[in-house]
């Protein structure tokens, strides 16, 4: 895990010590080691901030070059596969100097080109000068687990692991986009490519991109998707179920390699159980188990049910008690995340992360698995909503929902549903998470700010917009909290607090062949229905968890 920031320019006006200082706001991310590179004509320079995991010796060092000195890399996040990639490179008649995954991603590059990425399982965010062509080659995966910022003006790209290593240049203009603003009040965070502030944008994950400084060329493709959704009813339970277990538990194995110390974030939840079950199974080291209690809020309190698990698996278990003067957290991690976020399970997501660092480099999470297989309340909502619909007229529905917008206060329960639920399936899903709707927001603007909101600002339409047809409510539900809510939220919020602390989070949830089999292979009958949710993982949790553990609890990682 690491801080990486890169600029390329046109002509050769790098400023070195700008560079440096940019690469300095992301020690954070990386305290163990710092490096800097400059290519000869000086119109590219790459610099990181390393935390080492594979590979702790110096030849684990960044920016990486490979033998030739042709390609240069900055690299940020882990690649899980890199021992078979090592392998099947070597067979090829690559030779390697280190053992890093880092020079993994070098010697795939020169075997393989820009489909190398495609090769990749893993959480990533890299760029790739290569001197040869003199073209910057930077990619994401596939979840969007690592971010990567850009900002792109005639004849300079500026890249970086967080926003404000862009904002440390003096030069850069630190104007607010009003739209974004617009969809951080609706959904409580700035989603998609977009960005707080104007000019720069996020990559999308499963994206990569290449910048030709001499001709100014930035193309930007998608070179993984979602598969088509499952249209099987006559999939079998039991195979499935044998299937995820086999692959969660290829995915824990892998992500518990690394050189430095390991633990779990164990909620008590059936994702991050499972992912304990999965390393107590084949850990060849004591598991190390992690949670947080908050004594006397017994309904935030996950901490009984994380020591009902420790205690089955037999781990080496450790509880963090939080009190009141986590408040006092506050402006610091504003600082951290840059843009503007309304989740407040970033504070004790901050005070697990710290917690873990004093006892290791790199924790496992449970993230993922309620967006891959129907573990939110609302896809049973939105299942019946939609039997509903065929029943209610929409006159009725449309007297409903405005009764709702009207006379229910904003952020009362149920007012989102009713106001969804006079519209279509995709305005629905689109109100499942909101915050503030129009008419919310225009209450929260001053006339001035009002005026100036961009008149084609849409954010109720921009879930809907994701909608596909002829996917059932399901479908189209997960998919979109699988890229918008996931992906903006729960993994920025992991991100950012846990590499406050230098602290890498593997989620093995996570792992491409398991979103894969999620949303291309289970049929909506076994993912969730109006009465269950969740439904494969909680079959492999009754046989693999304790007993006396309530599978269809729901309680979501929140401050009291």
């Amino acid at each position: 895990m690491c801080g990486i920031v890169g600029i390329t320019s046109q002509s050769p006006v790098i400023n070195r010590t700008l560079l440096v200082s940019m690469r300095d706001t992301l020690r954070h991310r990386g305290p163990d080691d710092a490096g800097v590179w400059w290519s000869q004509d000086e119109r590219v320079g790459l610099a990181q901030q390393r935390l080492a995991i594979i590979d702790l010796s110096p030849g684990g060092h960044q920016p990486m070059a490979d033998s030739s000195g042709q390609l240069s890399l900055i690299f940020n996040g882990e690649i899980y596969n890199y021992q078979s990639l090592r392998r099947e490179l070597e067979a090829l008649g690559h030779r390697f100097r280190t053992a890093s995954d880092s020079e993994v991603i070098l010697e795939a590059y020169k075997a393989w080109g820009l489909e190398c990425v495609k090769r990749l399982n893993g959480m990533f965010a890299f760029g790739l000068y290569d001197n040869t062509t003199r073209r910057l080659f930077m990619a994401r995966d596939r979840a969007g687990e690592k971010p990567l910022f850009y900002y792109h003006t005639t004849g300079t790209l500026v890249f970086a692991s967080e926003l404000k290593a862009i904002m440390t240049d003096p030069s850069f203009p630190r104007k607010l986009n009003l739209e974004a603003l617009d969809y951080y009040l609706t959904y409580g965070y700035v989603p998609g490519e977009m960005c707080i502030l104007k000019g720069v944008r996020k990559l999308l994950p499963a994206h990569a991109m290449t910048y030709d400084p001499e001709g100014d060329d930035l193309r930007v493709w998608r070179y993984w998707q979602l598969p088509e959704p499952c249209r099987s009813e006559t999939a079998s339970e039991e195979a499935l179920a044998e299937e995820l277990e086999y692959l969660l538990m290829d995915s824990v194995r892998l992500r518990l390699i690394a050189d430095v110390p390991v633990g779990i974030l164990l909620s008590g939840g059936v994702d991050s159980s499972l992912v304990t079950a999965m390393a107590a199974r084949v850990s060849t080291k004591p598991v190390k188990t992690f949670t947080i209690s908050f004594p006397g809020h017994g309904a935030y309190d996950e901490s009984p049910y994380a020591r009902l698990v420790a205690q089955h698996f037999g781990t080496e278990h450790t509880e963090l008690v939080a009190d009141a003067a986590t408040v006092d957290l506050l402006p610091e991690l504003a600082r951290q995340y840059d843009e503007p976020m309304a989740d407040s399970s970033m504070v004790p997501t901050y005070l697990v992360s710290r917690l873990i660092r004093q006892h290791a480099t790199v924790a496992l999470g449970g993230d993922g698995g309620d967006e891959l297989f129907g573990g939110y309340p609302h896809y049973s909502w939105l299942q019946r909503a939609e039997h509903l619909r065929r029943f209610v007229p929409g006159s009725l529905r449309s007297w409903a929902g405005a009764v709702a917008a009207r006379a229910m206060p904003v952020g009362m329960k149920g007012r989102n549903y009713l106001i969804g639920f006079a519209d279509g399936l995709s305005l629905s899903i689109a109100h499942v998470n909101m915050f503030f709707d129009t008419q919310a927001r225009l209450q929260l603007l001053s006339p001035w700010l009002r005026n100036k909101m961009p008149s084609e600002s849409s954010p109720e339409s921009y879930k809907a917009g994701l909608c596909s047809n002829g996917k059932t409510a399901l479908q189209q539900a997960t998919v979109i909290d699988f890229i918008t809510y996931l992906v903006d939220d729960i993994l920025v919020k992991v991100d950012r607090a846990s590499m406050l602390t230098s602290l890498e989070v593997r989620a093995p949830w996570l792992d491409h062949r398991i979103i894969e089999l999620a949303f291309g292979r289970v049929p909506d009958a076994l993912r969730a229905t109006e009465k269950e949710l969740k439904i494969l993982p909680r079959h492999l949790a009754r046989r693999l968890l304790p007993s006396e553990l309530d599978l269809n609890r729901k309680q979501g990682f929140s401050l009291p």
